[in-house]
């Protein structure tokens, strides 16, 4: 069921700006049982919406590991998207125009406190499991400290404790794509989308790997000296988000990432982590370039009694959307048995993998 919900009081940012209310798209499967533990929530990535059904199919849906059947499932289209929840082209009260370029940055503790309104609305007083990749993952960890009793256990999924130097040289190129764009100045709908496109193709080098493209992206023809499978598919993958998203919350959202650090304001990183309560499954992608393992066993190292487990997948970054098979079975052999994650952390750590 897709629904909004909306926050007619004052919300203020960490940055300090105060806004006079907001809203969020959110969808829900399934029904909350009488003794309301059967919560699910669910955390989407960057460029995703609020329907994990539609992004996660092989994990949400009916006669799937998270079924509506078994579950009650929550989604929130975080703010700053374009997909119903309060973002860049909406408008901003103060000026009675859309925000644009003005619209204020949530970092991903933001988002969890909107998420905490959303939370008492629907009558949630536990959730069973929170599990969340890449952004949404960073999203999870901000909430498991920020209430570290609201979750049974948690499953942050090829995600960070704070953005690197390297993700966010990634997102800095991205946007310098989209300034150079000569309509990005301008406040219409469709500003910046052409350097959105050239955008998304540096995205993709992040998300897969030489490997990745070595295998789809081959030539068969070895005469070939021009319109090359890599460029063609670099171009459609821009194109294919130009139709769906805009520049602004691209923009923003990239921002939003950048200022992900659960230890600001909180004694440091690992004191931050030290406070997640949850039973924590921390799931990394062996060919992650963007959050490489390294960052899930620093997770798994300070979070108290968190399990790690390591995916094998040649599909880089985005194998946190792919490998369903592998991440319900880890997830199943986490709920199902307790195990000692310290063998497998000990070796990531070391760099013997």
């Amino acid at each position: 069921m897709h629904e909004k919900f909306i926050h007619n009081r004052q919300f203020i940012l960490e940055s300090g700006i105060s806004l006079p209310g907001l809203h969020l798209a959110y969808t829900t499967h399934g029904h909350m049982n009488d003794e309301k533990d059967n919560v699910i929530w669910i955390f989407h990535a960057l460029t995703a919406n609020s329907d994990p059904e539609e992004w996660w199919p092989g994990l949400v849906g009916k006669n799937k590991f998270f079924s509506p059947d078994r579950y009650f499932v929550v989604c929130a289209n975080m703010p700053g998207s374009c997909y119903g929840s309060i973002g860049p082209l909406d408008t901003n009260p103060e000026i009675n125009k859309p925000y644009y370029h003005n619209f204020p940055i949530f970092t991903t503790r933001d988002m969890i406190r909107s998420y905490q309104l959303l939370k008492e609305h629907l009558g949630i007083e536990k959730i069973k499991i929170g599990i969340g990749g890449s952004m949404g993952g960073q999203q999870l960890l901000e909430w498991a400290i920020e209430e570290p009793a609201l979750f049974e256990s948690i499953i942050p999924i090829a995600t960070n404790a704070f953005h690197s130097p390297w993700g966010i040289a990634f997102n800095a190129s991205q946007r310098l794509a989209i300034e150079t764009d000569s309509t990005w100045k301008s406040n219409h709908v469709t500003a910046g989308i052409q350097g959105m496109r050239t955008a998304r193709s540096i995205a993709l080098l992040s998300y897969r790997n030489y490997q990745t493209y070595q295998w789809s992206q081959s030539e068969e023809d070895t005469g070939k000296i021009d319109e090359f499978r890599s460029e063609s598919y670099q171009r459609y993958q821009g194109e294919k988000l130009a139709m769906r998203f805009n520049a602004f919350s691209y923009y923003f959202l990239s921002k939003s990432m950048d200022a992900h650090n659960v230890g600001r304001n909180r004694q440091g990183v690992t004191a931050a982590l030290n406070k997640i309560k949850a039973r924590t499954l921390i799931i990394s992608i062996s060919s992650d370039l963007l959050f490489p393992p390294d960052e899930q066993a620093f997770l798994a190292a300070h979070i108290p009694g968190a399990v790690y487990k390591a995916i094998d997948s040649d599909y880089g970054h985005d194998g946190f959307l792919l490998e369903y098979e592998q991440i319900e079975k880890a997830i199943t052999e986490f709920l199902d048995e307790e195990s000692n994650p310290e063998p497998e952390i000990q070796k990531i750590i070391n760099g013997n993998t």
